[in-house]
């Protein structure tokens, strides 16, 4: 190897590295992860799987494949042949031709013909997260291939930890937040009931010698109680799961809203609202994300932006998608300088939610100033 290829490998592998830390998603580090593979070993094909517990792949990144090979190929692979040799042992595969070895299974009719095989698994200590598979190398691969996509498989296996770490964080926020949720309400319902009561034994008190004060009393039972009611009607919502399907967007929404707003908008707390202006019907993976963007959005800022309101509005956004604002009065910060301080990690989930349904995501914010996180995804299918 020359100088200047020497040059070249370590300037492309730092570029692979700085992704695992830039504010990329997972989706978009995995593919230059591929795409550096491909380019350094001089691959004709390169991917990197990551599997699910359904037997197919939660990620399935290629180089080298155009888009209409891809869709004549079909959807993604199953996880069978060397796909799952690769998940099932921590080792690197290294063939001069797939085909012959007893393991390969079979592929498509549309899916290109694979001689040299070169496969490397992506670990966390002694579990497997995926495998980088390359394949079709004049001469076939070398050590120094393999040892070249071991590097790279290492920082793969980084990026996919820190999603998984985030994912289960998040998890027990949301489950903290909503224990949290209904200890609120139900110390709200307790001391509505308490006054209900007092307020039957002073019309009790009252019964005998002033009836146009007991009528009083009784409208006031009449408003404690409904008050219980809606306290217990707000606590059922917060604390089922969403039914997206059942109810649409604009519905879920408004009902989070309102339950925030009960649990958040007494003496000193933020005022919530929510409003929407011809909010279209999304498919069922585009209403998901717009509805844990909001929440997401709405925690940080009832918990951290010192707001005094907070609003949040669905509308249309193009022919068939929508916008989803989160927008609030508080403390607001310096975007950038939490960027540059490596504690952007909502920032990057934010960023990855959106592009799982091909959105954008932005968060406009200033100290002082207050905070608007917008969300635009796309309509179409789901």
């Amino acid at each position: 190897m020359t100088n200047r290829d020497e040059l070249r490998t370590a300037r492309r592998l730092s570029e692979a590295v700085l992704a695992v830390s830039d504010q990329l998603t997972v989706p978009e580090v995995l593919q230059t992860i591929v795409d550096t593979a491909r380019e350094l070993v001089g691959a004709e094909y390169a991917a990197l799987g990551v599997p699910d517990d359904d037997g197919s792949f939660a990620e399935f990144v290629v180089a080298g494949v155009s888009d209409e090979m891809r869709a004549a190929i079909g959807p993604l692979p199953r996880q069978h042949g060397f796909l799952a040799v690769m998940l099932r042992e921590p080792r690197a595969q290294r063939l001069a031709d797939i085909r012959a070895d007893p393991r390969f299974g079979w592929w498509p009719s549309a899916h290109p013909v694979l001689v040299a095989f070169l496969g490397v698994p992506v670990l966390s200590g002694e579990e497997i997260l995926g495998a980088l598979y390359l394949a079709n190398k004049s001469g076939g691969f070398t050590d120094a291939d393999e040892e070249l996509v071991g590097v790279l498989a290492a920082h793969a296996a980084i990026a996919l930890t820190h999603a998984r770490l985030y994912a289960r964080n998040r998890e027990l926020t949301i489950a903290e937040e909503r224990a949290r949720i209904a200890h609120d309400l139900h110390d709200a319902v307790a001391q509505r009931l308490f006054g209900l009561r007092l307020t039957v034994q002073a019309a009790e008190l009252l019964l005998d010698r002033d009836p146009a004060a007991v009528r009083e009393r009784l409208a006031e039972v009449s408003t404690l109680a409904r008050e219980a009611a809606e306290e217990l009607h707000a606590a059922v919502l917060e604390l089922r799961p969403a039914q997206l399907a059942e109810d649409g967007l604009p519905s879920v929404l408004r009902k989070q809203v309102q339950v925030l707003d009960r649990a958040y908008g007494g003496a000193g707390g933020p005022r919530l609202c929510y409003q929407e202006a011809d909010p279209p019907v999304l498919p069922t993976g585009q209403q998901t994300v717009v509805l844990r963007v909001a929440q997401e959005a709405l925690h940080n800022a009832v918990r951290h932006a010192c707001a005094r309101s907070i609003s949040v509005s669905l509308t249309r956004h193009g022919e068939t998608g929508a916008a989803l604002e989160v927008a609030d009065d508080g403390a607001g910060f310096d975007v950038a300088a939490v960027v540059r301080a490596g504690r952007s990690l909502g920032l990057r989930s934010l960023r990855e939610r959106a592009h799982s349904v091909r959105g954008v995501a932005t968060i406009r914010s200033t100290p002082g100033a207050g905070t608007v996180v917008r969300l635009e995804v796309p309509g179409g299918t789901g």
